[in-house]
Parts: structure tokens; C-alpha cells; sequence
């Protein structure tokens, strides 16, 4: 059955992805943005799909619209955009939570709440499971992304228990692949970019802290079978690649599939970053039945070929 799918931030890495999955199975998709980190670039291809919709609307205002359900993806998600204007966003992480939650219940509607990793702060427990409250600096830099984000999910059980709404809340890990921002700041991007322009890579820290990076694909696969699961399942649940890999053999793996001659450049370690961010999806995995699929060499490569075709185009 056809659904009309209201996704914010859908002119995003992640919520374009998202928005072309959902129209290729047969759904009306409206996607909300305010392109501050969005663009339109992102969804061109399918701005033709006439089940396809685009609203230019800042989610920290109401918003007035009759669909079937919502995933709520907006919010700047890398630290160079959510510290430009930390109190908007903020505002984009809690009045935007209260605005959808609000359209949700008026709906009676079921809605997701993309959350992230990053509540977990910089976490004492290794990996991390959903049972972990996390340790966050509440006045550190990075804390407009991390505690917007940790009072967002507050919200979603409140409704949840205050309103019986049906809600689902995902724990994003550190995704990447084609349409990252060209200076989003992240480590793949910034890596492959640097390599690529023959660059220095710049690697923080001595690159020994660790992460885990999930294909874009496998993401949306795991967002879907979320906001497809049983109404009991409200989550939080972790959804990440737990293959945990450090800096500095990321950096070397970006400079052997782009065979670049660019040398590793060491920094000072940013305030407040993580030492060791690694999902545990023993849940996923038992609820959904959600396991991601792309290797980091599969997913790199394939990266790295869109990263060519958008340099070639600048130049």
C-alpha cells in the first residue's frame, strides 16, 4: 500500500538516500529542508518523480501537513555545522523534536527520530550497548549536537508514554558514501578529498582513537526495518557497523584505493572527541533481523568514485 513518508532533513546525505529508497518502493515522499546543510544536488535526480515532493520549511517551526508517517532527519549532523550556530542547533534538535512529535500525535501517526552515537559521549563501556547512559560534557562544544540530540529522545519516550504515540528511535553510528558534504569535516570525506587533491591527511591525535563506519546503504536498510517493526518495539537501538578501525589505518586504507602519494599530517586531538566509538547491535540483529552487509573497502571505493566525479566537476 502506497504511505505519503514526510522525511525532515531530506535533502541531506543520509535523508536524499533515504527519500529514494522510499519512493522506489512505491511511496509519496515529501522531503522537508531548510538547506543549510542539505542541497539540492542531493535529490536533483529525482525532483522529476511526480510522487516526489520538496518543502523548503525550518522544522524549529510548526508544520502543518496530513502524511502516513515521519522520519525526522534534520539537524546538522558534523561538528564543523553544528558548531556554527550551536543554538540553532538546538533549536533544530528540540523544537524540532516538539513540532514533529506534535504533527505525529495531531496524526496519530508513527514517527523515527534519528539519533546518534554521539549521546553516548565519550563512553567508559566498550562497545557501546543501548543499557549505557552515556558520558556527555553538558558544556562542551560539541554538547549542542550531543545533549539537543540526548533531550530529543527524552521527548520521544515522554510522548511515547504521555500520549501513546508510536515512536521509534535509531542510534546512528558513523555513516558514509556518496553525496557526504564536500567539507562536512568528517574523517572518510576528509580523507579521500586530501588524497585525492594530493593534500596532506590530516590525522588528530597520535590516530590511534578507533571508530566504525557503516555503508549509507546498509543505514537506510536498518531505518526502514526500524519504522517497519512491531509497535512494541520503540527502541533506542544502536544501528552501525561494529568492524571498529582506527584513524590512522583508515587514512592508510584511503591512500592505497586512491594510490595517492599524500603524507599524514598529525594535529592536536579536538576537545571533547571520542577516544573509542563502536556500536554493540546484538539488538539490532534480535529485533530487526538487521546486519550491514558493505565491507569498508567496498564501501570506500565506491566513495571515493563519487568523490572523483564531484572534483572533476568543480574543476
Amino acid at each position: 500500500m502506497q504511505k505519503r513518508i514526510l522525511v525532515t532533513g531530506g535533502g541531506g546525505f543520509i535523508g536524499s538516500h533515504l527519500c529514494e529508497k522510499l519512493l522506489n518502493a512505491g511511496n509519496e515522499v515529501l522531503c522537508v529542508d531548510n538547506f543549510f546543510t542539505g542541497a539540492k544536488g542531493n535529490i536533483a535526480h529525482i525532483m522529476n518523480n511526480p510522487y516526489f515532493e520538496v518543502l523548503r520549511h525550518d522544522i524549529t517551526f510548526p508544520l502543518y501537513v496530513e502524511v502516513d508517517e515521519i522520519y525526522n532527519l534534520a539537524c546538522p549532523a558534523s561538528p564543523i555545522h553544528y558548531q556554527l550556530d550551536p543554538v540553532q542547533t538546538v533549536k533544530t534538535a528540540v523544537h524540532g523534536a516538539i513540532n514533529m512529535l506534535g504533527l505525529a500525535k495531531r496524526l496519530k501517526i508513527k514517527i523515527l527520530q534519528a539519533s546518534t552515537s554521539e549521546i553516548y559521549g565519550n563512553p567508559a563501556v566498550h562497545p557501546q550497548p543501548e543499557a549505557y547512559w552515556g558520558s556527555v560534557n553538558p558544556i562542551g562544544i560539541r554538547s549542542c549536537y550531543d545533549e539537543g540530540k540526548r533531550c530529543a529522545e527524552t521527548l520521544f519516550f515522554d510522548y511515547h508514554r504521555q500520549h501513546k504515540l508510536r515512536i521509534k528511535v535509531a542510534r546512528i553510528f558513523n555513516t558514509y558514501g556518496p553525496r557526504m558534504h564536500l567539507n562536512d569535516g568528517r574523517v572518510v570525506s576528509n580523507f579521500i578529498i586530501q588524497a585525492l587533491t594530493g593534500k596532506e591527511i590530516t590525522v588528530y591525535g597520535d590516530g590511534t582513537q578507533t571508530r566504525s563506519f557503516c555503508y549509507v546503504d546498509d543505514m537506510i536498510d536498518g531505518l526502514i526495518k526500524l519504522m517497519n517493526s512491531a509497535d512494541d518495539f520503540t527502541g533506542p537501538v544502536n544501528l552501525g557497523n561494529p568492524h571498529e578501525i582506527s584513524i590512522i589505518d583508515l587514512a592508510e586504507k584511503v591512500l592505497k584505493i586512491t594510490k595517492s602519494r599524500s603524507k599524514i599530517l598529525h594535529k592536536p586531538l579536538p576537545q571533547d572527541d571520542p577516544v573509542r566509538r563502536c556500536p554493540d547491535i546484538t539488538l539490532a540483529k534480535k529485533r530487526l533481523g538487521w546486519l550491514p552487509k558493505t565491507s569498508l573497502e567496498e564501501g570506500l571505493k565506491k566513495t571515493v568514485e563519487y568523490f572523483k566525479k564531484i572534483l572533476s566537476g568543480r574543476h
